[in-house]
């Protein structure tokens, strides 16, 4: 067996692109769930699969039978309906070590666009739930994923990689800070009330902001939202006239569609052609069609556009690097330890299971021609083969055991099933790509 990942993120492919492959949770539900009830688990020689799906990264975590990364790419095609988009000179491939390690840096963050930024870990979590919930997580990915969010969870307490986290949304705003020369004073619209937009509330009243609306489809989550904040709220009907109020707009829903159309921003800017908006669009995909950027007065920023504008005195934090690196080569040894448990420990069971059956055979056979045995007698015979066979396995499997964290579990695994002719299956690869 081999761990593989294969994905894209922002340091491999613009927005554009990513936004292409980006799955909703009701998307990566159904292809969970069409993996475990379907055929994909032969079809693409795929065991076990987690989809991570963010708005910097698209990442499919497998064990498959062979390391076949065609395979690989074929599922991620199909979950993200790409079968005729060019992926080859930005996805990446890695597998074994190169693959366990690749997600203990994500959910430590870093690997995030912005390092140490704390959403990513509860992000790797939801997509490990979310896998667990569909049945397309086995013991191997169940261990790596528990690895990785133990790693990130150490990586935030015992270093301080997440002192004074940035996110993408505190990045947005600084961004909307050296943008807009009195930022306190202007009026900001939030279009969507989850998790992306409650940081961005958060920066900016840190900020100084006061005048504050929040626009969503539903208007409930927006009122408590907008309470939790000192801010207004509004329905989503309503949103053009608060994007008429409005000297930035900060947008982060998960529609799978662009919700900010050139048309609606262009009639607001004919009613105010001397007063300049601000978009900072920090969804994926992103809400705001391309052309509202051709608008007279308007700026929009998208992710990318945000990253190129980043603050890159992270100093403090980058000096946590080191630290959090020592943790995931800790948690990688943890790993790979499991692993080589995974070697022996199936050897045990096919080994009891393997003397149990000649036992069986045996006793029927003798039992056969002993027609005036009573029931005593024939207890006594059960017994004393059991404990025959206990004895016997006593020993060997004492040493499997002492064996299978150590480099020569697979040899002695290796040995057990020639020496007894067991048939057991492949194991995950350890070697990197």
């Amino acid at each position: 067996m081999e761990i593989q990942c294969l994905g894209l993120n922002y340091q491999t492919a613009e927005l554009q692109l990513r936004e292409k492959l980006a799955l909703s949770d009701q998307a990566i539900g159904k292809a969970l769930a069409d993996f475990s009830c379907g055929g994909e688990r032969e079809k693409y020689s795929i065991r076990e699969v987690v989809i991570l799906s963010t708005c910097n990264r698209v990442e499919f975590y497998l064990v498959s039978h062979s390391s076949c990364f065609q395979d690989a790419e074929d599922f991620l095609r199909a979950c993200t309906g790409t079968e005729g988009l060019a992926l080859e000179d930005h996805l990446y491939s890695l597998s074994g070590k190169a693959a366990v390690r690749h997600l203990f840096e994500v959910a430590s963050g870093l690997n995030s666009m912005v390092l140490g930024e704390p959403q990513i870990l509860g992000q790797v979590a939801e997509a490990f739930t979310m896998a667990q919930e569909n049945g397309a997580c086995g013991k191997v990915l169940e261990k790596m994923f528990h690895g990785a969010i133990r790693t990130g969870k150490r990586a935030r307490t015992e270093t301080k990689i997440s002192q004074n986290p940035a996110s993408v949304s505190s990045q947005a705003v600084q961004l909307a800070a050296e943008i807009v020369p009195d930022l306190p004073s202007a009026a900001v619209a939030v279009l969507g009330a989850g998790e992306m937009a409650e940081l961005a509330l958060q920066s900016l009243v840190k900020r100084g902001v006061h005048e504050i609306l929040v626009v969503n489809r539903t208007l409930g989550p927006a009122q408590e939202l907008a309470e939790r904040w000192n801010g207004q709220s509004l329905a989503y009907e309503n949103f053009q006239a608060a994007l008429a109020q409005a000297d930035i707009l900060i947008s982060s829903t998960g529609a799978p569609h662009t919700l900010i159309h050139r048309e609606v921003v262009n009639q607001v800017m004919n009613a105010r052609p001397d007063r300049p908006l601000v978009i900072l669009d920090i969804a994926v995909p992103r809400d705001v069609e391309a052309e509202v950027d051709q608008v007279p007065g308007v700026s929009v920023y998208d992710l990318d556009a945000i990253h190129d504008h980043l603050d890159h005195s992270l100093s403090e934090r980058e000096a946590q690097v080191p630290d959090v690196r020592a943790i995931i080569d800790q948690e990688e040894v943890f790993f790979f330890d499991f692993l080589k448990t995974l070697e022996v420990l199936p050897v045990i069971g096919e080994l009891h299971q393997h003397l149990e059956e000649i036992r069986q055979q045996e006793l029927e056979r003798t039992l056969c021609r002993c027609e005036t045995m009573c029931e005593e007698d024939l207890q006594r015979i059960e017994a004393m083969t059991e404990a025959m066979i206990k004895k016997f396995l006593h020993h060997p499997i004492t040493r499997l055991k002492q064996e299978a964290g150590g480099s020569d579990a697979a040899e002695y695994a290796g040995v057990c099933r020639n020496l007894f002719g067991l048939n057991g299956g492949e194991l995950p690869s350890q070697e990197g790509s």
